[in-house]
């Protein structure tokens, strides 16, 4: 069984038509529409391996998940995207009603509303922000420890042509997809592609890793100019330093755990605990502070396959964290820089964005009295910089408060980023320490910030809202030469040489093609600039060159092609 857990404001659902050939009978009032308020959704899909016994597994997670966020009202909900192992319809049923029935049993700490089952349905719901509203599961399934095989009587037999197909990817449905859809901007661009072998990571093809590299070299150059020192940390850690964080008890289902000797590990889904273990490598003086740490790091999350959307939600992908560590008296100036830092970025790319503030969540560690200082501090800063923000009351990470950037994109959708989060409870938990100017030691405060958030995540986002039409300095590919007929083809060769060889990212089309051809096909993978090689250029020694989106303009000067894309490279422009 797999399920979702989603801590809502709100949730509202109607049935609409029969799914199943014998849905439920439902009453006139189960017909309506229903709203249910302050909730924890609990999509469920029930698979082949589960039984009616199942269903107490399922109301011991709930009852602990809802413990967690402190909700009252339960809501299950038959979500069967969550699985392709589905059990067979009257089962699922049973266990679902079953599992009501039990709940239902505490009456004075639940309210349990069930969605019918067998039937389509429309929902809307709102899902809080905090660390726990949204948790995935998968319950009853049963995994032997790994051990290595010893004294291993025959080899292991396999058809290697069925495993293949097993594994072979599946193609993207496109039908309730965008145009400007980043999924399908990646295919005409060949960008990026997903297989079954690694569900929820992304495989780059060449243009989509020089768009990652390009939005890399960016984030290096701003950093090492605003003194960031970088590091990176391994990415599987023993799980003592996970229970240290906090993060054992608050994300532990959510985490990929492996053994190695006899000894429990966990794959990072955080970077924090291991740039706390370098601060801690060597003695630190307040004359070193504030430290500005950043890691471009890789993390892995588990997730169900059915909330998988390709860059957007994502198992494996890259956080640009940084962790300052400061004295007390340098907060204020370090969050302002921070802010400043970026909007710089948000600008580069021509987004806008709103500002949140999120405070101390009910489930959290450290005292009161530091919360009260940190939310403090936070607020002091936005109201320093004369920024509106939204309080979110209680949204705020187990270990500090935050404010969160969301941007804006093309679409008029916003999508939380950037966030700088004020810590005084890990340096406790990690005993971090600084010889003061008193010769005493002290601990110091911790400030986590990220600027892309994830990276997938935000070039997914820059996709969509550019609809692939990518600056010059991001595009895979920043020139196309195209000959005119065959006999153009050693003069466009050359060009294509002259500009690889000035670090221009070009390709030749020297297809038999039609020019109005090979010129659809630029356009379709957004390339900047498409040159045209012709009998009149080669004997005018000039370009002609169509801007993207623009009509074409001949008569160009090689040297003043090339110092015109140089500056827009050069510039990031």
């Amino acid at each position: 069984m797999k399920i979702l857990t989603l801590h809502c404001d709100y949730i509202k659902f109607k049935p609409l038509k029969k799914a199943l050939k014998s849905p439920e009978e439902l009453s006139d009032d189960a017909k309506k529409e229903k709203k249910v308020e302050e909730c924890l959704v609990v999509l469920t899909a029930v698979e082949k391996q589960d039984s009616v016994s199942s269903a107490a597994a399922l109301v011991e997670n709930v009852k602990d998940i809802a413990s967690q966020v402190k909700a009252k009202n339960i809501v299950l909900y038959p979500y069967a995207h969550l699985s392709s192992q589905l059990a067979l319809p009257e089962i699922a049923e049973r266990i679902l009603k079953e599992a009501e029935a039990l709940l239902k049993k505490d009456k004075e700490k639940f309210s349990v509303t069930r969605a019918p089952f067998g039937y389509y349905k429309e929902f809307e719901l709102k899902c809080k922000g905090h660390p726990l509203s949204e948790l995935s599961r998968e319950i009853g399934a049963t995994s032997e420890e790994y051990k290595p095989r010893k004294n291993l009587l025959k080899e292991e037999v396999y058809d290697s042509k069925m495993l293949l197909n097993e594994i072979s990817k599946t193609k993207l449905d496109r039908e309730n997809l965008k145009e400007n859809d980043h999924r399908i901007l990646g295919q005409k661009m060949d960008l990026f592609s997903f297989s079954e072998t690694a569900p929820g990571m992304i495989f780059f093809h060449n243009n989509g890793l020089i768009i990652y590299n390009e939005l890399v070299n960016f984030w290096r150059e701003e950093h090492r100019k605003a003194g960031y020192q970088e590091v990176s940390t391994p990415l599987i850690l023993d799980k003592r330093l996970w229970q240290i964080s906090g993060h054992w008890e608050k994300y532990r289902e959510n985490i990929f755990l492996t053994k190695y000797e006899g000894r429990d590990f966990a794959v990072k889904p955080m970077n924090c605990p291991g740039g706390m273990l370098i601060f801690k490598s060597k003695p630190k003086s307040y004359k070193e502070l504030p430290l500005k740490v950043a890691e471009l790091g890789v993390v892995h999350r588990q997730e169900l396959s059915g909330v998988l959307a390709g860059l957007f939600r994502v198992i494996k992908f890259t956080q640009d964290d940084a962790h300052l560590y400061c004295m007390e008296n340098q907060l204020e100036e370090e969050i302002i820089k921070i802010v400043r830092f970026i909007e710089k970025f948000y600008n580069k790319f021509g987004f806008t964005y709103h500002v949140e503030l999120s405070t101390r969540p009910e489930k959290r560690i450290g005292a009161d009295s530091l919360w009260d200082k940190a939310e403090k501090t936070l607020e002091t800063v936005l109201k320093k910089l004369d920024m509106n923000f939204k309080l979110n009351k209680g949204e705020g990470a187990f270990y500090g408060p935050k404010i969160d950037f969301h941007i804006k994109d093309s679409l008029g959708r916003t999508w939380q980023c950037g966030t700088i989060q004020l810590d005084f409870a890990m340096p406790e938990r990690f005993e971090l320490e600084y010889v003061g100017e008193d010769n005493k030691k002290h601990r110091p405060v911790m400030v986590h910030r990220t600027v892309y958030g994830s990276l997938e995540r935000f070039m997914g986002v820059l996709l969509e809202h550019t609809n692939g039409n990518l600056p010059v300095w991001l595009s895979p590919v920043q020139v196309s030469v195209l000959s005119f007929t065959d006999r153009n083809i050693p003069a466009a060769k050359k060009l294509h040489k002259e500009l690889i060889d000035l670090g221009i990212r070009a390709e030749a089309d020297l297809d038999s093609s039609t020019v109005n051809d090979k010129i659809r096909n630029a356009e379709i993978r957004r390339i900047p600039y498409i040159i045209v090689i012709g009998d009149k250029e080669e004997k005018a020694k000039t370009l002609a060159v169509r801007k993207r989106g623009q009509k074409p303009e001949f008569g160009i000067k090689f040297e003043d092609f090339v110092s015109e894309i140089n500056e827009l490279i050069r510039e990031r422009k």
